[in-house]
């Protein structure tokens, strides 16, 4: 079991440690002490005990912890109660970690799920997206991908570091497709192995965007992108490189993802290529005026001159008058996705996704951390709702959508 010590928005516990101990005996057991660091993208202040608590064995009941803030003297006792594990559902009982390789990958999942009944289509889509994502950045991968299919919803669906993480499920509430989301983790496993400084999340992102194609979908990214600035959405450049996650999630990629295709279209690769592997930390801090000194020495630019010219690029775009329905549907479909994951399924949620390193998880037979999540009637319900949605979205059907969102959120604002 681990343990996660979220500090208030308020406190100030920089300094501080946690000390856990079990305490149903007259010998309390320590589960050890962590200090409050800045935790996921969104560097939440928590103290972290990963694997603390090895619960096998132990007979089902209720179980204190006392919890202690040190040196301040901060004490309070939770209560976790432990299930017999004979109550366990399927597939956890008899799940464990298998790897199955391809030409272009290590592919590591658990048994029982749908990944593993789907394997060899998961395979196939991997050799394909590989493939591809090669061919976009001209480079190669030297040794084989590492992909771990998550059996359930984390943050949007994909995340890449020392390997890919994607979500796999027949109930994916958040609506992503497996090719999609894994081409776009792909491109930033290669980028990330090239060289780069400074890689400003603005452009990072969006290179990922651009060369997939697409964020969640395949979508004409320029034409996007002006139907956003008709719609009054467009978020200035300067602002959004110096807060891309923060910032609206779809607005922030879409716009990263057209300016790439913008300054390739306009540079070509190989200017564009170059500047990008050129960028460095700004003694202000600022990932904008990084991109900014950039610019201006490898196109005799500023940001500012050149979102001008972006600007002006996308008055001349063709917008398919569906497109203003869609992108407004999309981005309220995503905004209600983690409004469900903050409420619900806090763990899921992207800023502050729990996600322990996979490769330790196999190497220790460790499986309880993705294959459960909150499934109370309230969880099973929204979810089997916002998948309608996806799906009503991916088809055009704006009004069945728009209904269907509404009604999630009512349902939301009841439970808040």
């Amino acid at each position: 079991m681990s343990i996660e010590i979220i500090a208030p928005n308020e406190a100030d516990l920089e300094e501080s440690k946690v000390q856990v101990q079990v305490s149903n005996s007259s010998t309390p057991i320590d589960l050890g002490t962590a200090d409050f660091n800045p935790y996921g993208i969104g560097g939440r202040l928590q103290a972290t005990l990963t694997w603390v608590w090895d619960t096998r064995g132990l007979a089902a009941g209720a179980y204190p912890l006392n919890i202690s803030i040190l040196p301040d003297g901060l004490s309070w006792t939770e209560t976790v109660r432990l299930f017999p594990r004979d109550d366990l559902p399927p597939p956890e009982p008899g799940a464990k970690w298998e790897t199955a390789e391809n030409e272009c990958c290590l592919v590591h999942y658990i048994t029982g799920t749908e990944a593993a009944d789907d394997l060899p289509s998961l395979l196939a889509s991997a050799d394909e997206v590989a493939l591809d994502a090669v061919e976009s950045m001209g480079i190669g991968f030297s040794d084989p991908i590492p992909i771990t299919v998550l059996p359930r919803v984390l943050g949007h669906g994909g995340f890449a570091a020392s390997e890919i993480y994607i979500s796999y499920l027949g109930q994916n509430y958040a609506g992503n497709d497996f090719s999609q989301v894994l081409h776009h983790e792909m491109i930033h496993l290669l980028d990330s192995r090239l060289a780069g400084d400074l890689r400003p999340a603005l452009l990072v992102e969006g290179l990922a965007v651009y060369l997939s194609g697409g964020h969640f979908k395949r979508e004409p990214l320029l034409p996007r992108a002006a139907a956003l600035v008709d719609l009054g959405w467009y978020l200035p450049l300067a602002p959004l490189a110096d807060a891309f996650y923060t910032s609206q999630h779809e607005i922030g990629y879409l716009e990263g993802g057209a300016l790439v295709q913008y300054m390739v279209n306009t540079f070509g690769w190989k200017a564009f290529d170059t500047f990008y592997r050129d960028i460095h930390p700004h003694s202000s801090g600022k990932q904008s005026q990084a991109i900014d000194a950039a610019l201006q020495t490898h196109f005799g630019l500023t940001l500012a001159q050149l979102e001008a010219r972006f600007l002006a690029s996308l008055h001349h775009q063709q917008i398919n008058p569906d497109m203003y329905d869609d992108i407004h549907l999309s981005v309220y479909y995503y905004d209600t996705v983690r409004r469900y994951q903050q409420l619900l399924d806090p763990s899921a949620y992207f800023l502050t996704a729990w996600l322990p390193a996979a490769e330790q998880m196999r190497e220790r037979g460790i499986v309880a951390d993705y294959l459960r999540h909150p499934e109370n009637p309230e969880n099973v319900a929204l979810e089997a709702m916002l998948v309608e949605a996806d799906r009503d979205l991916r088809a055009g059907n704006y009004v069945e959508v728009g209904k269907t969102l509404s009604q999630i959120n009512t349902a939301l604002d009841e439970l808040e």
